[in-house]
């Protein structure tokens, strides 16, 4: 049985990576006489004066034919009588960098392309990094264009020490190539225009070496993808070996419950097999019921790990920066959970590697982050196994790709801090004040009326008897939150601290009045999750014209002149609730009609 190679070609833009596979393809015989007369008839149409354009066989879109780049990945399968090849042409535009970095996650090798005219650029440099980054070990730096430079072993030479000096901080198993991808030189045959060249042709090279990489794991290993249970009478576990294999009568563990299970049946598709190996899909069944659902993980005889906190190197791949205390959906595997960017430990320099300090990531950028998943999650470090160990962040609104990153290391301290139980619960407390804990969130432009609505609201609760706590903005900047600042990642910082305090207050008995601009709605909706039941969230509407007429503290004044920066409504986003549970506006409403609608959710 042949094996299978999958490999992408990256590089900075132009540097000739379609027209590289697409030469290969045309000179190996590996095309279908229909492509082939396709191809010949679509390049009378380009740009290349007649001459066939081997980048077509690739560049599908009509955007990347009209303007001569690749925007979107291309895969394409080939034989040769040696080998298979899934290949992934990536895009080399920076704009693109999320699309190669798709490409980059499924390969074994890359390849590399380089303008022998410009040399190593910052978009090879930063391509070098994200193989790196996705586990790559093998890459070939095909030097292109070698025609161009009438095929000077001189230069060659430049670019390999370019080259060298690149790749000393990896560690890879690398080869370089001279080549040039239009005239067809030392991509299947050896170039005659560069006799002092004595080392293998591209895909003789790519048809030859070992990509197998020593399994860091043993053992076996499936993440949980689906519970089949079709009738009273079955239950499986359906999903993808990850390491090792399994044979009928093995005893498995499973994370995070536990518990111990002898298989009893194994079916791969439809059939009943007796044994499984890694990269089969299988559907297992158990000699006993154990708490197993989409996520967790079985296991036997291997090394996994735990928890909620680790670090994570990661690309940003989201036109919205990434800042510290943003919300998202991590997956890991086949789990999902909500997750938050506590801190970023700093930037990754693209050209040198150099780790920077930063207080924002913007797209394409890498960083290294502190990550808090608000569940335990089963994973393994990168390092030793792929498929576990690495993780997307996803966008909770527009359920974008945020982020690819890879888990580096546990977080130690979340190993020393263990949840101590109190005889006196909340419940307990709550009975003993009478009353049922609430958060009532009031949310809206400054100058809206929130605090004089929590004031009067607070003044009616503690003449019936009622235990209560205001928590005002601006109060609690002066005290708890005197640290922060007004900048998009304090302001999240700030509403975290406010949401925690809240919760706590809560715990104790009491209702708490909240009134905070609390702007962003990522941010109330984390705050609905710590909190949980008791929050109610309040959207005093009151118009962004009434409250700059009224601009009581000269707020508004000062932030038009341009005094202060970053002012809600203003210089900063206001962005108002989608499903608040009530909406009040005080423009021509008294204190008292806007109390008389919220006493309700006091009870």
């Amino acid at each position: 049985m042949q094996s299978l190679l999958k490999f992408i070609t990256c590089g900075s833009v132009d540097d000739g990576k379609s027209t590289l596979i697409g030469h290969m393809l045309y000179d190996a015989k590996l095309l279908f006489a229909d492509q082939k007369r396709a191809l010949e008839l679509d390049s009378r149409v380009g740009s290349t004066e007649g001459q066939i354009d081997y980048s077509l066989l690739l560049d599908g879109l009509m955007a990347e034919r009209e303007q001569g780049i690749t925007i979107d990945v291309a895969y394409r399968y080939f034989t040769t009588k040696e080998r298979a090849f899934i290949v992934a042409d990536t895009p080399g535009h920076e704009e693109y960098t999320r699309n190669m970095a798709v490409g980059a996650s499924f390969a074994d090798l890359a390849v590399i392309l380089i303008d022998a005219t410009k040399g190593v650029l910052s978009q090879t440099k930063r391509h070098t990094r994200i193989c790196a980054m996705m586990g790559i070990r093998s890459v070939v730096y095909a030097i292109n264009k070698m025609d161009l430079v009438s095929y000077k072993q001189d230069r060659y030479d430049k670019v390999c020490k370019q080259i060298k000096k690149l790749t000393a901080e990896y560690a890879f198993q690398s080869y370089i190539i001279p080549v040039s991808a239009t005239a067809g030189d030392n991509i299947t045959s050896p170039s005659k225009h560069m006799p002092w060249y004595k080392g293998d042709t591209l895909l003789h090279y790519l048809e030859t070496v070992d990509v197998q990489m020593e399994e860091a794991q043993n053992g076996f290993v499936m993440p949980v993808q689906r519970v089949c249970r079709p009738n009273k009478d079955f239950r499986g576990f359906a999903g993808q070996i990850e390491v090792g294999e399994l044979s009928v009568g093995d005893e498995i563990r499973t994370l995070p419950s536990g518990e111990t299970a002898k298989v009893t049946q194994i079916f791969n598709t439809d059939r009943s097999v007796e044994h499984a190996v890694k990269g089969q899909a299988v559907t297992i069944c158990l000699d006993r019921e154990v708490d197993v659902s989409r996520g967790c993980m079985l296991y036997r005889n291997a090394s996994l790990q735990v928890g909620h906190m680790f670090i994570g190197k990661l690309l940003w791949m989201d036109d919205k920066p990434l800042i510290a205390g943003r919300n998202y959906l991590l997956k890991v595997g086949t789990k999902s959970v909500p997750a938050v960017v506590m801190k970023i430990r700093a930037k990754i320099e693209v050209n040198e590697g150099n780790e920077v300090p930063a207080d924002k990531i913007f797209k394409n950028e890498m960083a290294v982050c502190e990550i808090n998943c608000q569940e335990k999650i089963v994973y393994d470090l990168f390092a030793h196994h792929k498929e576990l160990g690495g993780f997307i962040l996803i966008d909770r609104v527009s359920h974008m790709t945020s982020a690819c990153g890879t888990i580096e290391q546990r977080l130690q301290r979340e190993d020393h801090v263990v949840w101590q139980k109190m005889d006196i619960t909340p419940q307990y407390r709550a009975e003993h004040m009478n009353q049922k804990p609430k958060t009532i969130w009031l949310t809206g432009l400054s100058g809206a009326g929130k605090s004089t609505i929590a004031n009067a609201l607070e003044k009616r609760l503690a003449a019936e008897g009622r235990f209560t706590m205001t928590l005002d903005g601006d109060n609690v900047r002066m005290g708890l939150n005197q640290d922060l600042g007004f900048e998009e990642k304090d302001r999240i910082e700030n509403i975290r601290r406010v949401s925690e305090v809240a919760k706590l207050m809560n715990d104790a008995g009491l209702i708490v009045l909240v009134s905070f601009i609390s702007p962003f709605r990522e941010e109330r909706r984390k705050a609905r999750e710590i909190i949980g039941e008791p929050f109610v969230e309040v959207y005093v509407s009151t118009s962004l014209e009434e409250c700059e007429r009224r601009d009581v503290k000269g707020l508004y004044k000062k932030a038009r002149s341009g005094e202060i920066a970053e002012f809600s409504g203003i210089s900063s986003p206001y962005e108002p609730p989608e499903h608040p549970e009530i909406i009040v506006d005080t423009t021509n409403r008294s204190v008292e009609e806007v109390v008389d609608e919220l006493w309700e959710f006091c009870q």
